[in-house]
């Protein structure tokens, strides 16, 4: 898998202050992404287990309370990030307890294959669909379209 971008401090991409990881791979092609440049799976830098650990350090640091961790994109849902994005929450669960998982994907919760469902099965918030620029609502929370809904789950 491969990432454009983490924020080790984010007060953006959901609630509280978190840690923000961009992976790369989408294969909704939404007109009027603002994250076109995530959208190839080979574009950014290898995610290593050195890039896995500095999260996990950086979600543990008691020196700046962090709620939790946000994953986007690109999808981390993309078939070919799922393995590597169950490996994280997996280890943010076991590792982080406290701490809760945000994740945006262009799929919807219907459309979810069992292994990207085996992943939602250890995140506390999903926003799922597609973004669709006709539906574009700048007063939304958390999301860029109207179509697009969020998800909490009780763990």
């Amino acid at each position: 898998m491969n990432y454009h971008q983490y924020y080790p401090i984010d007060v953006v991409n959901g609630p509280g202050t978190r840690c923000t990881l961009f992976v790369s791979g989408c294969v909704h092609q939404c007109r009027g992404c603002y994250n076109q440049s995530t959208q190839r799976l080979d574009s950014g830098v290898l995610f290593t287990q050195q890039a896995e650990d500095q999260i996990i350090a950086d979600l543990n640091d008691t020196r700046i309370k962090r709620r939790g961790l946000s994953l986007s994109g690109g999808d981390p849902l993309h078939p070919a990030n799922v393995v590597h994005i169950l490996k994280l929450v997996k280890r943010v669960r076991t590792e982080c307890p406290n701490k809760d998982i945000w994740l945006w994907t262009g799929y919807t919760l219907n459309e979810l294959s069992d292994a990207q469902r085996e992943v939602v099965q250890y995140i506390d918030t999903l926003v799922d669909g597609k973004y669709e620029q006709d539906k574009r609502d700048l007063n939304l929370e958390w999301r860029g379209s109207s179509n697009q809904i969020i998800h909490h789950f009780i763990l």
